[in-house]
């Protein structure tokens, strides 16, 4: 990656300018400019998130921005109302009122000397969903979005449910947003009033994790903020983007297809990153592509960035299983259009044990299967940090618990692009149940490195908004649609299709271990197989990853990233730790210390199905000079058959004198989860 030290245009940086909005509260912003905009206005670049501009993203921004601002950009950094320096409180992710200050920032934006009054939106997951959601309010002022790992559907492809089945990132998300609220503003910026600011969102800001769980299924809460509701609300260009290894590649293909706007789709093989910082790499000139981007649709140069294909994604080669990747190997191909008529539908019936060929007769056959918690220790985070080694390991460990259909070698090499999709012809043994899908790549020597997978409640076989209990015994059809995935298996290697009834603690199990009975020869498994495209060979190549030089920082303590499996034989529960300590850096333009570390454990006991369990535990600490504060917060939520059960405790000090103290206790009832 090339550090940029000189752009085309000198840049003044603003470090906090406050933007007042129309309550009277005003919003913390950092703003990057290019040399001359006062005398010659030029357009808006916005990032709008609650990850604290003067510390948390810093790094990040000081990459981003002042590139944005060395090509012609006012470039701008705001802190969410009750968040980093901004006034209020932050009571949840995505309120209207979050929203309606977005808008109002954009037109407080585009009224600024040094704005020509157009002004595009980025961001990545929080900045990417808002930058959709206040499209779709329609500010005139904003003319394009680029929106990074994000989601047209709230409830259906987030990090609370999958499938209708209840994520275990939800309570890691919960936590991470609980130690983010419960940290201060900086005195350096909001002067006297820090402690009073900081008290009031301790006080205020809430147990999100509980409102989160109030709603277990699709309702009014989740739809707000889904422009999947009415894609025709969002009127400006879109360029959406994620990687294979992130959580929101789904929603890529579905803005491709639904949006009627001028719009693009790009997909690599990265994590919950920007693609310039991609990993797995290989990383891209992110930046350069959106500056054509900008270019064309906030200055009307015609950059030739809407001349090429709609859809831009790496094809993945066959790779061995491993948690970690620093590079995935493959290649680019290109969609003009999605959906794409260039994608066949090979549809393979299920056998015993057997994934067979398009149009072969199998005879109908029950087969069955009770899977342990077990499966899913070795699954992997929903989304793909990359801090601690969090993707899937061999498949091995986890097909033992599951019904597995193997193809036979192929005979030529394979590639697929979009969603597979499971038919189950099944039958199930209690009125609550989950089955989780998986495919996997075998190579010759038995390792099977899993390419993608989905997760169905089988109370919202019909509705997410209106689940309805199984009739243990009786016989239902039901359709599963996998992540959208684009791989390419070699000839000699098998596909191999899982199919389990728990995933533990990637989504949370039913109340009661289930079996199902799933009928060969009535199932089938759908592959969308993409041919060779002579589009693929006259793709325009990316750059290589630039960025504006990064925060001058000194490490104090050392990092510690780890994901461990561990397995009590002697007490028969197994746990799966992870450690995502960022240790204690200094941020040497502000002389201020920051420490990060968050610390999550997962667990189980023996086959019990009221046992599982989830803990997290959050430090945030901030020094300068006679300035020390920490926050301490702790969450944990297990279950019975009837309920889930939520702790959590949240401790605020000055040096080491506790000066906030709060706790949880509460239980809430499972609704067919």
């Amino acid at each position: 990656m090339k550090t940029v030290r000189e752009f085309p245009r000198h840049v003044q940086e603003l470090e906090n300018v406050w933007i007042p909005l129309s309550d009277g509260t005003r919003l913390a912003a950092r703003i990057w400019l290019p040399e001359g905009a006062e005398s010659a206005p030029v357009p808006a670049i916005l990032e709008y998130i609650p990850y604290r501009k003067r510390d948390m993203t810093r790094e990040r921004d000081d990459q981003n921005h002042p590139y944005f601002a060395g090509h012609g950009y006012a470039s701008v950094r705001v802190d969410l109302r009750g968040s980093g320096d901004s006034d209020g409180i932050l009571a949840d992710e995505y309120l209207q009122q979050e929203l309606d200050d977005g808008a109002e920032v954009i037109r407080w934006l585009a009224r600024q000397s040094w704005c020509n009054g157009n002004v595009g939106m980025i961001g990545i997951s929080w900045g990417g969903f808002n930058g959709l959601q206040v499209a779709a309010l329609q500010p005139p002022e904003l003319k394009a979005v680029i929106t990074v790992c994000s989601t047209d559907d709230r409830y259906a492809d987030d990090v609370h449910h999958m499938g209708g089945c209840l994520l275990g990132d939800n309570l890691s998300w919960a936590s991470v947003m609980f130690a983010y609220n419960s940290c201060p503003p900086d005195p350096a910026i909001v002067g006297d009033r820090w402690r009073d600011m900081w008290l009031r969102r301790l006080d205020g800001s809430g147990l999100w994790l509980e409102k989160w769980l109030r709603h277990q299924n699709r309702d009014e809460y989740w739809k707000h903020g889904s422009i999947c509701e009415d894609y025709s609300s969002v009127r400006c260009p879109v360029y959406a983007v994620s990687g294979w290894a992130d959580g929101y590649t789904n929603a890529v293909f579905r803005m491709l297809a639904n949006l009627d706007v001028p719009r693009k789709g790009l997909i690599g093989p990265w994590s919950h990153k920007y693609p310039h910082l991609g990993k797995p790499g290989p990383a891209i000139g992110f930046l350069q592509e959106a500056l054509r981007w900008w270019d064309h649709w906030l200055k009307g140069v015609d950059t030739g960035v809407m001349d090429e294909p709609m859809l831009r994604v790496w094809m993945q080669d066959s790779v061995p299983p491993t948690t970690m990747y620093k590079f995935r190997p493959g290649r680019w191909v290109g969609e003009e259009s999605w959906p794409s008529t260039n994608i066949e539908t090979r549809r393979m019936p299920l056998a015993p044990r057997k994934l067979e060929e398009p149009g072969t007769r199998v005879t109908e056959e029950p087969m069955t299967i009770r899977s342990p918690l077990s499966v899913g220790l070795f699954a992997g985070k929903w989304c793909s940090y990359t801090a601690p080694p969090d993707l899937p390991h061999d498949q091995r460990e986890e097909d033992g618990g599951a019904l597995i259909f193997d193809s036979e070698p192929l005979s030529e090499d394979l590639e697929i692009l979009g969603a597979p999709v499971m038919e189950l012809d099944l039958v199930s043994d209690q009125p609550v149940a989950m089955v989780a899908v998986r495919l996997s790549d075998v190579a010759a020597d038995g390792k099977a490195t899993r390419n993608t997978y989905g997760l169905l409640n089988l109370t919202h076989r019909e509705s997410h908004e209106h689940p309805q209990p199984l009739d243990p015994g009786q016989r239902y059809r039901v359709r599963l649609q996998l992540n959208d995935i684009a791989q390419s298996f070699p000839a000699g290697h098998r596909l191999r299709v899982s199919i389990s009834t728990s995933y533990w603690p990637l989504a949370w199990p039913p109340p009661e271990p289930v079996q199902l009975t799933v009928y060969a020869g009535t199932s089938y498994f759908l592959l969308p197989v993409r041919p060779a495209s002579e589009v693929d060979g006259i793709l325009r190549g990316f750059e290589e990853p630039e960025v504006g030089p990064s925060t001058p920082m000194t490490m104090l303590q050392l990092e510690d990233h780890r994901w461990t499996v561990i397995r009590d034989l002697a007490g028969d529960v197994s746990t799966l730790e992870v450690i995502n300590d960022e240790g204690t850096y200094r941020i040497e333009p502000t002389e201020t210390e920051v420490q990060r570390r968050t610390n999550e454990w997962y667990s189980f006991e023996n086959d019990n199905f009221h046992s599982p369990r989830g803990e997290t535990y959050c430090i945030r600490a901030f020094r300068r000079g006679d300035w020390a504060v920490k926050t301490v917060t702790r969450t944990v939520l297990t279950c019975d058959a009837d309920n889930f059960h939520i702790r959590a405790e949240l401790d605020a000090y000055e040096e080491d004198t506790r000066v906030f103290s709060k706790n949880w206790n509460t239980s809430i009832p499972r609704n067919l989860v």
